[in-house]
């Protein structure tokens, strides 16, 4: 799936992790990186699809959210900035074949790194918090739980990565139609009785609860973290250690327009203009598309003769474009299509990654599970002919840029979702393959060499559009003011109650708050309040809602789910902030509720 677009207006694993957990997870393996190749940052592999849209740098993405979001953009890129700022100023020098007596004296772990293929759509397309989906609920258990655990140091990163992703979905239920029949959908295109997708969903193992996917997400996220605590726990018998001393990485940019090269056969491959396929508009179980989109569209131009209409008007691709493209009916001509700035990219980033025996590919695409297969098997055959040990091989992405999905020819005959949103045709794979295997010498240990960096990608920041309309203003009602408790919670609640408040808000875009919160919850200790969860806690919801457009008015819910972890005791709820007043200044505030029993 796509970089989100979608409209946010709360949190539910916030903000705050989007714009920095992302970081931190590549970010410890850049710290190894970080002094041997101070150009070398490689953002690997954490996506979803519940984040502030419009961050993006090229138009097509950014339609969705109504433009580029400086506001977006800009917190993404101070959290990644102070990720860097953070590991490179707690460096120590290191080495990779630590003796058992050394690790004996300290004992502490910094943190972990997992790959795992698993898309990040288990809430629902109509979902509006923000989240981070299956993988931040893995990490903030993971996390949360090593509070506690004498084996790891203050600090403790866990790291949900996305791998081979492409076809791997949360919805492990499958795909049944939501139009009263309950058939599965079809195999072939993802359809139901209609004939159409638009019923087609799939479903996660918490379907039944009817709560938009949130219960789902929580058990796809707990299994994750229970497979990494388990490997975790047992890495002193079963593990395999990364050795040597040797770091290295490669990173240049490529252009994929026309580019041809020979596939290991001999014969000739060629890469093309970036292009979407008629099936891409019909989307994929886990949120179907619009209209009378299929999956498998590939009769050119029989499949949607309307949309061959329509996307003519856009642009209508070249007869040598068409036949590089092969299979795929092509809906939008993105690659060609640069008014008023390029649609989707055409220069993409070629990766590559080593720490001893550890070869880490950064994919621009999201790579389907054989494609990635074929990817790792392909480097770890050439980077066995210059390392002593064995490789290990991981492929992680979508990184650097998002160039929509790498499937295999095979896949891309058929055309299904992934084929379609294969950009740059059926030989995408096989390029990625060759511009990686054959650049893979400049990781072996006697290599002092960097690859030509290539031409630049487009820098779209000052072009791109935007039509965010910004905060004008907030107020309260006469006799009220911002903070003010709406609705109180009860006196007393049992464990696996909800407790709701309700507050007189202010928009949260005046500030956002990075690494703060808007909702707390405290509790009463020796008589003195303590924070004791705040806004990155799953059960922890915050939901903001204009209420009076042209007064400014707003109310906040901040919903605790006592179902999850929470403990006995006295507590309350907290709001925290900013209002703008029609001169345009902001002032923060604060909310408090009264006290409550949980018992």
């Amino acid at each position: 799936m796509a970089p989100s677009g979608a409209t946010n207006h709360g949190l539910r694993l916030p903000r705050r992790q989007f714009a920095g957990v992302s970081s931190i997870i590549f970010l410890l393996f850049l710290a190894v990186v970080y002094l041997a190749s101070p150009t070398a940052a490689g953002k690997a592999g954490f996506q979803f699809e519940d984040g502030p849209g419009g961050w993006f740098n090229y138009l097509l993405p950014q339609i969705t959210s109504l433009g580029f979001s400086k506001e977006t953009y800009q917190a993404i890129v101070d959290g990644a900035l102070l990720s860097i700022q953070r590991a490179h100023e707690s460096l120590e020098e290191g080495y990779l074949d630590v003796s058992t007596a050394e690790r004996a004296s300290d004992n502490k772990n910094i943190g972990v790194l997992t790959w795992l293929p698993v898309h990040g759509t288990s809430l629902l397309g109509n979902n509006t918090h923000i989240a981070g989906d299956n993988k931040g609920v893995a990490a903030w258990l993971l996390e949360s739980e090593m509070e506690s655990d004498d084996s790891a140091a203050e600090g403790f990163v866990a790291g949900f990565s996305q791998a081979n992703v492409g076809d791997a979905t949360p919805n492990t239920l499958g795909a049944f139609c939501d139009d009263g029949s309950g058939d599965e959908c079809s195999a072939e295109n993802s359809t139901c009785a209609d004939g159409l997708s638009q019923s087609c969903h799939g479903r996660g193992p918490e379907f039944r609860k009817l709560d938009l996917g949130v219960s789902s997400c929580y058990e796809i996220g707990r299994r994750q973290y229970a497979g990494a605590k388990e490997a975790y726990d047992s890495i002193g018998t079963s593990s395999t250690p990364v050795v040597g001393s040797t770091v290295k990485s490669f990173h240049f940019y490529h252009n994929m327009t026309f580019w041809e090269f020979k596939l290991p056969d001999g014969s000739t491959g060629k890469t093309c203009p970036a292009a979407l396929g008629y099936s891409f508009a019909a989307g994929t179980s886990d949120w179907p598309g619009f209209f009378d989109f299929t999956q498998g569209d590939s009769d050119d131009p029989d499949a949607s003769p309307l949309w061959a209409a329509v996307s003519g008007l856009l642009k209508t691709p070249s007869a040598e474009q068409k036949k590089c493209h092969g299979s795929k009916p092509i809906l939008l001509d993105v690659g060609e299509m640069t008014e008023p700035y390029p649609w989707t990219p055409n220069i993409v980033d070629i990766q590559v990654l080593r720490a001893g025996q550890l070869v880490l590919i950064i994919s621009p695409s999201e790579a389907t599970t054989m494609s990635g297969r074929r990817w790792r098997n392909a480097v770890a055959e050439e980077a066995a002919s210059f390392l002593d040990e064995d490789p290990i091989v991981i492929l992680g992405g979508p990184g650097n840029t998002y160039a929509h999905y790498v499937a295999t020819p095979e896949e891309y005959e058929v055309q299904r979702y992934e084929g379609a949103s294969t950009l740059f045709g059926p030989h995408e794979l096989d390029a990625y393959i060759n511009l990686t295997v054959s650049n893979l010498g400049y990781l072996a240990p006697s290599s002092n060499e960097v690859p030509d960096q290539g031409t630049l990608a487009p820098d779209n920041r000052d072009d791109s559009l935007s039509f965010i309309t910004g905060v004008v203003y907030d107020t309260a009602p006469i006799g009220t003011s911002f903070g003010k408790v709406l609705k109180q919670p009860d006196s007393k609640y049992s464990l696996g109650d909800v407790v709701k408040v309700t507050f007189r808000a202010a928009n949260p875009r005046n500030n956002l708050r990075l690494e703060g919160t808007f909702a707390a919850i405290e509790q009463k200790i020796d008589g003195e309040w303590t924070e004791v969860r705040d806004d990155a806690d799953w059960f922890l919801v915050y939901t903001w809602r204009r209420t009076n457009w042209l007064l400014g008015y707003s109310e906040v819910d901040i919903t605790w789910e006592t179902s999850g972890n929470a403990a006995k005791g006295t507590f309350r709820v907290k709001y925290y902030g900013d209002s703008k007043n029609i001169l345009g200044s902001i002032s923060a505030f604060t909310g408090t509720s009264q006290e409550f029993v949980l018992s």
